[in-house]
């Protein structure tokens, strides 16, 4: 009885990974994920859940210059991810305040890593929230680099430059608004 039984028990383990390996193979071969199709997270197609940071950024009218650089440094599908990020987004008018032609020149593919490490600096990883500061706080971003978030009355700086201006919460993080261009420390 005790090799029926065993031998029962072997041959449904056998049949179940069978089974499983046909099905997996299957599987893989019918429906393809989009890194498969050639893209990462940003080519995933989801109209039912809130917008993420870069499509929120890319649908702004205030956001074309930052969005271009996002796309430039190929960081698009970083900030599509689950995160949560906190972003600090320079609006058009903040980028048109750099001395001219950095912008552009930022642009070139050769300029890819300065521009990287800019767009990282002005990029924290997990959620902050304004309405927990006090008074100071030293916040790590993605470059290594730190800011420093103050309050003056009801208003909240970056590096005591940058304004933050609005908030935009996302679905995989929050968006501050912010009326300046933040620079890593050379």
């Amino acid at each position: 009885m005790k090799k029926i039984l065993t031998l029962g028990i072997i041959t449904s383990i056998t049949l179940g990974v069978a089974c499983n390996q046909g099905n997996s193979s299957n599987t893989s071969t019918e429906s393809s994920t989009p890194q498969e199709q050639g893209t990462g997270q940003s080519g995933v197609q989801d109209d039912v859940s809130n917008p993420n940071i870069v499509q929120v950024a890319s649908g702004s009218k205030d956001h074309t210059t930052l969005v271009a650089a996002v796309k430039a440094a190929e960081l698009v599908d970083a900030l599509s991810n689950a995160g949560p990020f906190t972003v600090f987004a320079p609006t058009n008018a903040a980028f048109e305040e750099l001395p001219d032609g950095t912008v552009e020149g930022l642009l070139e593919p050769s300029k890819k890593d300065a521009l990287a490490d800019i767009l990282q600096y002005h990029v924290y990883v997990g959620v902050y929230k304004i309405e927990n500061l006090e008074t100071e706080q030293t916040l790590g971003q993605v470059n290594g680099g730190n800011i420093k978030l103050t309050k003056k009355g009801n208003d909240v700086f970056v590096n005591d430059v940058a304004k933050i201006v609005a908030t935009i919460p996302t679905s995989n993080g929050v968006i501050y608004v912010i009326d300046k261009v933040l620079l890593p420390a050379q």
